[in-house]
């Protein structure tokens, strides 16, 4: 498929902003959508629609159908054993705060600690410091470096058999950094402490097998993949999903309720409280097809020869700070340029078109460490071009002379 072809698949890329052709580069923050997704959450509605699991009723059938159809094809998209590991969540934030409440209620007590990083987004700090709160238990941060990877060495100190749940960003929103995830996994599992990953800017823009990184718990959202908003996934090994308690209670996650007396269902049910989002996970699983289709491989050249591209035009700027240069980086490039406020420029490159993210990128943390008060985000999807890069560039060349 050329990538013209690939781009009228994406109806809304076909639309103007102010008069201008569109250039989204805020695919950090969500993905636009492919005609064969919007049809899926039309057909579902159209078609199906009725509410899943117990119904005997002809469409409570083909929905309950489409639904668990679609876990196993997440389960297959990021190489689960099988569709019981894998919990459908409103998304990556809900997902973290299930495991953070469920993980911690059962094994994290006074004076344990939680490992994280520097470069976390809120939603893989906030949930644990909550937890700590809870539990009178300490919130460990791993630092990065100046070129924003990683300080190995200090994860290797801070790891200790205090350490009882280690979670970390396979890839940073802000940086772009690409994290040693199997490192990091295999360093934790030495000393017997599970890893959650935060897959939700990584499984977008690269292949992703579970297994084979060894995550214990490995989370996403749907739209920041060509999905619908409002869906997730929770990856789980069943020695974990099976001892830890239920997040939330109600109708779905039970097997059997008496008012003395609750038991629950079995995996991946007990997590999955009240009517899910089962036109959402059809979705979902329609976008995972639409990018396997295309080649995860395929997705993940592309995108790094954008970051090459962009990188390379953006030096061009007198007074560009590139905001994260790790040896391995995916989706994102971050930047200042000279003293401009980021989010002045991002007004103007609006103006023109030009859809880009500005402010802390809900990593207030990172931000502060490199004492900046935020930077520009271009990032990238799929159906960008290098020819949209060179508008961007042209629409740069004029706004910074402006506001400098």
């Amino acid at each position: 498929m050329s990538m013209e072809d690939l781009r009228k698949d994406f109806p809304i890329l076909q639309e103007k902003v102010y008069g201008r052709p569109l250039v989204y580069f805020d695919n950090a923050a969500t993905t636009q959508k492919p005609q064969c997704v919007l049809d899926k959450i039309m057909t579902g509605y159209t078609k199906y629609n009725a509410n899943i699991h117990r119904g005997v009723h002809y469409l409570s059938q083909l929905a309950t159908e489409a639904h668990e159809s679609a876990r196993q094809v997440v389960a297959d998209f990021i190489g689960a054993l099988d569709r019981t590991n894998i919990v459908f969540t409103r998304g990556t934030t809900e997902a973290i705060n299930l495991i953070a409440f469920s993980f911690g209620e059962q094994f994290v007590g006074e004076g344990d600690e939680v490992l994280i990083t520097t470069m976390e987004h809120h939603s893989n700090i906030v949930p644990w410091q909550m937890l700590c709160g809870r539990k009178k238990a300490v919130l460990r941060v791993v630092p990065v470096l100046e070129n924003g990877e990683l300080d190995m060495d200090a994860y290797r100190h801070l790891l200790s058999d205090k350490t009882k749940i280690v979670s970390v960003a396979h890839v940073s929103n802000v940086l772009g950094t690409v994290n040693p995830v199997r490192d990091i996994i295999r360093l934790a599992h030495e000393k017997k402490v599970p890893v959650l990953v935060d897959g939700a800017q990584s499984v977008p823009h690269m292949p992703v097998n579970v297994r084979d990184i060894d995550a214990d718990f490995y989370v996403f959202s749907g739209h920041k993949i060509y999905g619908p908003t409002g869906v997730g996934v929770l990856y789980g090994k069943k020695e974990w999903l099976e001892v830890i308690p239920p997040y939330q209670g109600g109708g779905e996650m039970i097997a059997n309720v008496t008012f003395e007396r609750t038991t629950y269902n079995e995996l991946p049910y007990k997590f999955e409280a009240g009517t899910p989002d089962y036109i959402g996970s059809t979705a979902l699983a329609e976008a995972l097809r639409y990018v396997g289709q295309i080649g995860m491989d395929k997705i993940e050249a592309h995108e790094q020869s954008l970051i090459q591209y962009a990188t390379a035009r953006l030096k061009e700027i007198e007074g560009m700070r590139i905001i994260g240069e790790a040896g391995q980086k995916s989706g994102v490039v971050s930047f200042l340029v000279g003293k401009i406020h980021p989010y002045d420029l991002g007004m103007l490159l609006d103006k023109m078109g030009i859809a880009v993210r500005t402010g802390h990128h809900c990593a207030q943390p990172l931000i502060d460490y490199y004492g900046i008060p935020g930077t520009v985000r271009m990032s990238f999807g799929l159906y960008n071009t290098e020819a949209e890069i060179d508008m961007f560039m042209q629409a740069m060349k004029r706004v910074v002379p402006m506001l400098n």
